[in-house]
């Protein structure tokens, strides 16, 4: 992982122009928050491998960017969750395990967020009052923009 940091061991944002926010899984939520302008320029949804080439893509082009990713082996508790829910958190943890490898072995900085730590299951109405975004989104790329808004 490739990032600089302060004296508390945050990581330091000011040297990244764009911010991308991924919802890892099947259907990969990606998202893009334009640091100066303070605004997203894009909330997405696609397949994992059409969102690993977007972000390669960004990096080759040489832009300026950081990646922010919900992290489901962060996760440390579990509630009632039924078996059938607890194996799709395999499969999810293991998206997560793919998106770390990618990111690490493109030289891409990133940074992992726990699921506790993300606003995440927002509706729509809820989330253009937040945001302002008036485009078509579905649950997923919200849950990817709510990584990287505000940042």
């Amino acid at each position: 992982m490739i990032q600089v940091i302060d004296k508390q061991g945050f990581p330091i944002l000011k040297d990244y122009a764009l911010i991308i926010g991924i919802d890892p899984g099947v259907n990969t939520g990606i998202s893009c928050w334009h640091k100066a302008e303070k605004r997203l320029l894009w909330v997405e949804c696609h397949p994992a491998v059409e969102a690993e080439i977007l972000v390669l893509k960004m990096a080759a082009e040489g832009r300026n960017i950081w990646v922010r990713f919900e992290d489901a082996r962060l996760r440390k508790w579990f509630g009632n969750a039924g078996l059938e829910q607890l194996q799709g958190a395999g499969s999810i943890k293991r998206d997560c395990q793919r998106w770390e490898e990618f990111l690490t072995y493109h030289n891409i900085p990133f940074e992992k967020v726990a699921p506790r730590n993300n606003r995440t299951k927002m509706t729509a109405n809820a989330f253009k009052m937040l945001t302002g975004w008036q485009g078509k989104t579905n649950e997923h790329g919200r849950d990817s923009a709510a990584l990287i808004i505000g940042l």
